[in-house]
């Protein structure tokens, strides 16, 4: 992809961290070696935004923004139609940055339900400002990930939800059965501005960076045609508020480690475990203050100091099996929430196929699949894998309809004539008779033929 004719011109006159030539690699080297004014953690970070408009951080950044795809945002500007406009105004908007003048859009206002009734805010930013926040993440990332700790999981590379679990797991197996399960209250809506710039100014030297960062974060929100300023927060919707977030985090991260503790964070989500419902206390009381100096409110209806059983930690919980293996599963709330959007695929009352309805049944459940693969008790898998087939099979039943149908289209499916008269005889009770004799017709092979993915193995 061609970002424009004249940024070979450009950029050989920029001294860039990414340059391929030995030349630019020795005075970086020599730059970093020179003594510095402030803190060793700022070393090499001057010269960031060069960084960030290379050529070759711009196509990377410009490639991820496309496959993340992702809505509008107030100007309307597709990522599909970005490129276009990188063309064209690529060498204008790369003199911003390095001058400090580049200054972002306001985000849009878009809100999706979550598990608990409430509703989560998202800032959808334009394609322009993903671009260049995408750009800075790459840059930024490799800087800092290093130096997070090994505690944390959440918007991380080569680190998952998965892994996170597991450590879980281990830390209950050697005996800190009590958790302390914290969660922060609207944590993106309440990040202090002022606090986060303090400590992103311990570790960039680049004042160009900070101020654009700081802009990032004053740019106002527009819902319902007003855009209001903003001065606390960092919408979740942009590439970079996840780096954010654990900037801010880590400094929690880092003193739990100092004392010892053994803990997993993935985002604000974090959990502390310990061998007694006292020291779970002392640790609470110690995250509440330390919280509260970063100007975070935990959120009391969802954390507590609480046996490691009883709680939920990335939609899975924890059992102790007779033998005292601790075994991972999936929470009862997740299992909740799948059979809630099983009902509504599976709806009678929608007028579709039954190969329509499992094609968009498995589109759902291969991913729910993906994410749960770590579950290590099946049995209440087996019983939801159960009882989709038995709304399948009364969703059959319906569309039959009358009586002759569905004697019919039993028998042609090879159930025993018998069957075949009693289904029908009960023709309109759709779930009570869409139970074995059902089976018959309609096996459990005939919907794993259709691609409906089984849950439990």
């Amino acid at each position: 992809m061609v970002l424009g004719s004249k940024w070979p011109q450009m950029t050989r006159q920029l001294e860039l961290p990414l340059a391929a030539t030995g030349e630019a690699r020795t005075r970086q080297r020599s730059e970093e070696e020179r003594p510095a004014d402030h803190d060793e953690e700022r070393s090499g970070t001057r010269r960031l935004m060069e960084a960030v408009v290379h050529p070759q951080n711009i196509q990377a950044a410009l490639k991820r923004v496309r496959q993340n795809k992702g809505s509008p945002g107030t100007d309307g500007m597709t990522v599909d139609e970005l490129p276009a406009h990188w063309a064209e105004h690529g060498e204008a908007l790369c003199e911003q940055l390095l001058t400090g003048r580049y200054q972002p859009s306001p985000v849009r206002e878009h809100q999706i339900p979550k598990s608990d009734g409430g509703m989560r805010k998202l800032g959808i930013p334009t394609a322009l400002d993903r671009l260049v926040q995408q750009a800075i993440l790459q840059v930024l990332q490799p800087r800092f990930d290093p130096t997070f700790s090994q505690h944390s999981y959440g918007f991380r590379p080569k680190r998952s939800a998965q892994q996170a679990i597991c450590r879980a797991q281990q830390y209950i197996a050697t005996g800190r059965t009590w958790v302390v399960d914290v969660d922060l209250e609207k944590f993106f809506d309440r990040v202090g501005h002022d606090v986060l710039m303090g400590r992103l100014a311990k570790r960039i030297g680049d004042k160009r960076m900070l101020g654009l960062i700081r802009r990032f974060l004053r740019a106002g929100i527009l819902a319902e045609g007003v855009v209001t300023e903003r001065y606390e927060g960092t919408p979740q919707g942009g590439p970079l508020s996840p780096l954010l977030a654990n900037v801010l985090l880590d400094e929690v991260d880092k003193e739990l480690e100092r004392r010892g503790h053994a803990f997993v964070r993935y985002a604000d989500d974090c959990n502390v475990y310990v061998r007694s419902k006292r020291a779970a206390e002392r640790v609470m009381n110690l995250l509440a203050r330390m919280y509260g100096q970063l100007k975070l409110r935990i959120n009391e209806s969802k954390s507590a100091v609480a046996p490691a059983w009883g709680r939920k930690f990335l939609a899975y919980c924890f059992r102790q099996s007779k033998d005292g293996v601790v075994r991972r599963a999936v929470a009862p709330t997740a299992l909740a929430k799948v059979k809630d959007r099983i009902r509504e695929l599976t709806a009678r009352n929608v007028g579709r196929s039954i190969q329509d309805v499992v094609a968009a049944l498995t589109t759902y459940l291969r991913g729910w699949k993906e994410y749960f693969r770590l579950a290590e008790h099946r049995r209440e898998l087996r019983e939801v894998d159960g009882w989709t087939r038995h709304r399948l099979r009364a969703l059959q039943l319906k569309h039959w309809r009358r009586p002759r149908t569905i004697y019919r289209e039993m028998l042609r499916r090879g159930a025993p004539d018998a069957a075949a008269r009693r289904v029908a005889s009960k023709a309109g009770h759709w779930w009570r008779t869409s139970g074995k004799l059902m089976n018959l017709a309609l096996s459990n092979r005939y919907f794993a033929r259709l691609g409906l993915p089984s849950l439990a193995t």
